[in-house]
């Protein structure tokens, strides 16, 4: 069976004592598409793949995940099963080495493609006698990277997976990703690194304080989403375009700025109406379209 959506969530929230980490989450991830989940860190992207995974219990809300309820136990065994996983923290089997690893994970999957296999450790220069605990961080992404991929599976997730790593590194790991998105794998991963998300998402949904405030394509931003700014000659009117907005419409001066989401036009018609004396809409980029989503204390979680 194909599945329009690769995960879907309804409500899903999770609390920790009084701290609500995800409130009434409901996403959506496409098949065949890669999907960046953005946020600033601690905005709870890794809240809500822990519960997609079934390794956290959500406190309310429901979700598939392929299709697999993921609070029935035997249904989050089969996702595990179909479902491969690169965590934030990625140690794996400390005491094996390369070689021992990568052996023991390809013995649990009759679908392991040794040719992926061999192409990454090439790629990614993986010592194979090498233990796990004296690899770097960056090469324990990428030992993490070819037990995920090598088992192509039909959704990889990822959480936070260029964290720590250098340029070349990151490099590394993105031409990977699109790989194996090039490969029919839907891809969902997790970041707060704003230009990685926009060099390789299709799709990109953006939470802020455990909330859903942007579900939303590369594509889109780039055809409906459109900062304007309208000058006035005297005191600027009190401006209410409600829905076509997005974010907080600023007041500077006799000046006055707003982002978008569609209609731009229909925005652009209706203050000249007003008196604007110019305006001027100007396209948009992912990092505006953040900062206009999330919260006003952004200037320091941005990359």
């Amino acid at each position: 069976m194909i599945l329009d959506h690769v995960i879907e969530t309804h409500d899903l929230t999770k609390r920790y004592g009084r701290f609500e980490a995800v409130s009434t989450l409901n996403l959506r991830v496409g098949s065949g598409r890669v999907t960046g989940f953005l946020g600033r860190n601690g905005a709870g992207k890794s809240s809500t793949i822990k519960m997609l995974l079934g390794i956290s219990r959500p406190s309310s809300g429901t979700g598939t995940v392929l299709g697999g309820n993921m609070s029935n136990p035997s249904e989050c065994s089969k996702i595990r099963e179909q479902v491969a996983y690169v965590a934030e923290d990625k140690q794996n089997y400390a005491y094996m080495t390369v070689g021992q690893i990568i052996a023991f994970t390809r013995s649990f999957y009759s679908d392991w493609d040794r040719g992926t296999e061999q192409r990454l450790l090439k790629q990614f220069d993986l010592p194979l006698q090498r233990k796990v605990k004296a690899l770097s961080k960056g090469m324990r992404t990428k030992l993490a990277l070819l037990l995920a991929l090598s088992r192509h599976s039909k959704l990889l997730i990822l959480d936070e997976p260029s964290e720590g790593l250098d340029p070349v590194s990151i490099e590394e790991l993105l031409q990977a990703l699109v790989a194996a998105a090039a490969d029919g794998t839907a891809i969902f991963f997790s970041s707060h690194q704003i230009v990685e998300v926009e060099r390789i998402a299709d799709h990109v949904c953006i939470i802020d304080r455990g909330r859903l405030v942007a579900d939303t394509s590369l594509e889109q931003i780039r055809q409906n989403y459109r900062r304007i700014t309208c000058g006035f000659s005297t005191e600027p009117p009190r401006l209410d375009f409600g829905g076509e907005t997005i974010g907080s419409v600023r007041t500077d001066g006799r000046q006055i700025t707003m982002m978008a989401a569609r209609n731009a036009d229909v925005i652009v018609e209706r203050a000249h109406r007003l008196g604007a004396a110019s305006v001027e809409a100007t396209p948009v980029s992912l990092r505006e379209l953040f900062l206009a989503t999330v919260k006003e204390d952004t200037h320091d979680a941005l990359v």
